[in-house]
Order: structure tokens, then C-alpha cells, then sequence
């Protein structure tokens, strides 16, 4: 199906998000934060169907990393996360560059759901 780029830097939930969309039937890699995920959106030239990230994490958070790549790859589709409502507030300048934000914790079924509109979108 797609090829999809999980940012997430806690491991119980980078693991659970790949391996609910692998089972999906989609083609999944991980990076445990935004400064690891840009390297491989660099590496990938941008080649990825999907980036699915976490906003808050070490080294590089998810909206400096989401403005990046979409700086240097404008039709990069980009999807957020998070548990915190101050941080989606954040998100929303991003509005135009990022399909959206998933809200924690969310069930397989929510989370499927939203990464196959933003898929067919």
C-alpha cells in the first residue's frame, strides 16, 4: 500500500503505531525523534507517502521538523500526534502544511481511520 515514516520517541508507541499500520498492509519505517526523522525524509528524497509524528520530543520536535520537510519537499504529506492540548494549539500554525493532528491515546480503529483519509485525501 503506502510508505509511511513513524516519528515518535516513546518506543511503547512508536511500536504500536508500526506495527498497527504494517498489519494494514502498509510499508513501514521509524525514527525516534524529529532531527532522525528529517535525516531519513532527506535520505528518502522526500519518498514517502506518509510522515506520521509526534510533536513533542528531543533533539528536534515535531512542528520544526514538519516545517523543514515541507520546505524541502512540498508535496510530503504530514500528520501529527499528540497528548497535549498546548501542543496542538501549537499545530495549528502549521495549518495548510499538515493534514492534521491525531489526538493521544487513540485506538487502532481512530488511528487506521485518519491515516487512510489522509491517504486518500
Amino acid at each position: 500500500m503506502a510508505k509511511l515514516l513513524i516519528v515518535e520517541d516513546d518506543e511503547s508507541v512508536r511500536t504500536f503505531t508500526a506495527r498497527a499500520l504494517s498489519a494494514a498492509g502498509h510499508s513501514v519505517e521509524t525514527a525516534g525523534d524529529g532531527l532522525e526523522g528529517l535525516e531519513r525524509i532527506t535520505a528518502m528524497s522526500g519518498g514517502y507517502d506518509l510522515v506520521l509524528s509526534d510533536i513533542r520530543m528531543p533533539a528536534m520536535d515535531g512542528i520544526e521538523m514538519a516545517r523543514a520537510a515541507a520546505l524541502a519537499f512540498p508535496q510530503l504529506r504530514l500528520l501529527l500526534m499528540t497528548g497535549y492540548a498546548d501542543q496542538r494549539e501549537r499545530a495549528a500554525e502549521l495549518d495548510g502544511t499538515v493534514s492534521g493532528v491525531v489526538n493521544k491515546p487513540f485506538t487502532l480503529s481512530e488511528l487506521r481511520k485518519r491515516v487512510g483519509e489522509v491517504l486518500a485525501a
